[in-house]
């Protein structure tokens, strides 16, 4: 009987732990939009007859022991999922800056590494080609 309830508390501790890490997929840490006059970012393409207008992108950060991961949601003006990816984040502090905005987080998906300007505290954002910013990215 004693190890029928071991059993027992070891399948529902493991299946307790499996939720909790599953869990931080459905809980980001934080959600943003893209803002309409900022590009896309280099590891997204529309589809064929969709233009940028009909189009918008949610990028979620999610902070796990270890991992610090984006992940970006590109739908269409009904809703409906058209992609998901994600990636690595680095957040960025320029030489001049302060730990104040504006923040940048450098994301690599795919291999492709893309520059996020949070340009205030709002759950807004912009994808940057500033050359400056740019700089302070390390390895260039």
């Amino acid at each position: 009987m004693r190890i029928g309830r071991f059993a027992l508390w070891i399948a529902v501790f493991s299946a307790l732990s499996g939720l909790v890490i599953k869990g931080c997929e459905y809980f980001p840490e934080s959600t943003f939009q893209l803002a309409n006059d900022s590009r896309l970012p280099k590891w997204i393409t529309i589809p064929p007859g969709l233009t940028r207008a009909d189009v918008s992108v949610t990028m979620n950060y999610y902070s796990m022991p270890m991992v610090d991961d984006a992940q970006f949601i590109l739908r269409d003006r009904k809703g409906k999922v058209l992609v998901k990816l994600s990636g690595r984040k680095k957040d960025l502090r320029p030489k001049n800056s302060s730990f104040a905005y504006p923040a940048y987080v450098a994301i690599t998906v795919n291999g492709i590494t893309d520059i996020i300007e949070h340009r205030k505290m709002e759950p807004i954002f912009y994808v940057t080609d500033d050359p400056a910013v740019w700089k302070e990215l390390p390895g260039k």
